[in-house]
């Protein structure tokens, strides 16, 4: 039977500031990628975000981004290496103690928005969120996309990587995606629900210019920020259980230790 996770951008809320539907969202996935107040986020969400995966029984993972709160992180920002490391470093250190207070690991880091589409494409930055990783729990689970410097460097280091595909993002024909969507809009959800069966099942999806590529996916991402996002993710978890497809843990899916 084939598996794979779902996990989901969360914790996105900070101050007045309300992102998201988190609880709804918890219902359908399996990781919760919790923001770690550099793009958004504060201590109070984090507690709030760390506790409610827990009480949803899903695995909670850091969503370390570059310094920038105003631009959501979306922003491409020159780093150094060094400073690169040291920002996940701080993130993982930040989430990792409200997961303690909650007697929970964290079992995943996924880079957000631009560090993560940045670092996908250069070898230094993704050495660089890598030996973080490492030095902090090298059994901590990257997401990655397919063809990326983060899946080839994180074979290399011996951590734990998933493949990660999109549910409501386009992929290229690289199999990186567009972060900002292009071409027709799929409003059709059990049409997006069907997409993420074949991407699972058949390692294929088409691109948003109409071209079919070979894909792998261990872990899909569903936006929190979709519209209709929840339905979405209901769509989507009645499509791969009517096919078969088993919904787990990405340590389950991975088959590596806890």
């Amino acid at each position: 039977m084939h598996k794979v996770d779902l996990n989901c951008d969360m914790g996105e809320s900070f101050g007045l500031y309300e992102l998201g539907n988190d609880e709804e969202m918890m219902q359908y996935i399996t990781s919760a990628n919790i923001a770690c107040g550099f793009h958004g986020g504060d201590p109070h969400v984090m507690r709030k975000t760390v506790e409610l995966a827990k009480r949803y029984g899903v695995g909670i993972g850091a969503h370390p981004a570059f310094p920038d709160l105003l631009g959501f992180g979306r922003r491409y920002m020159t780093c150094t290496a060094a400073e690169v490391k040291d920002y996940v470093t701080y993130q993982l250190g930040a989430l990792r103690e409200f997961a303690v207070a909650a007697n929970i690991k964290i079992q995943h880091c996924k880079p957000h928005g631009a560090l993560y589409m940045k670092a996908m494409e250069d070898k230094a930055l993704a050495r660089a969120i890598l030996e973080a990783i490492a030095e902090v729990d090298p059994q901590t689970v990257i997401f990655a996309l397919n063809n990326s410097a983060v899946l080839e460097e994180a074979k290399k280091m011996g951590i734990p990587v998933a493949r990660e595909a999109y549910a409501d993002r386009e992929h290229t024909t690289t199999g990186s995606i567009i972060l900002t969507r292009k071409g027709s809009q799929i409003k059709d959800y059990h049409e997006m629900a069907q997409r993420v069966v074949r991407m699972v099942k058949e390692g294929k999806v088409m691109t948003h210019d109409g071209e079919e590529i070979a894909i792998q996916a261990d872990t899909i991402c569903i936006h929190g920020d979709t519209p209709g996002a929840s339905q979405l993710a209901k769509t989507i978890v009645e499509a791969l259980r009517e096919n078969r497809v088993q919904i787990a843990p990405i340590r389950e899916v991975l088959n590596v230790g806890c």
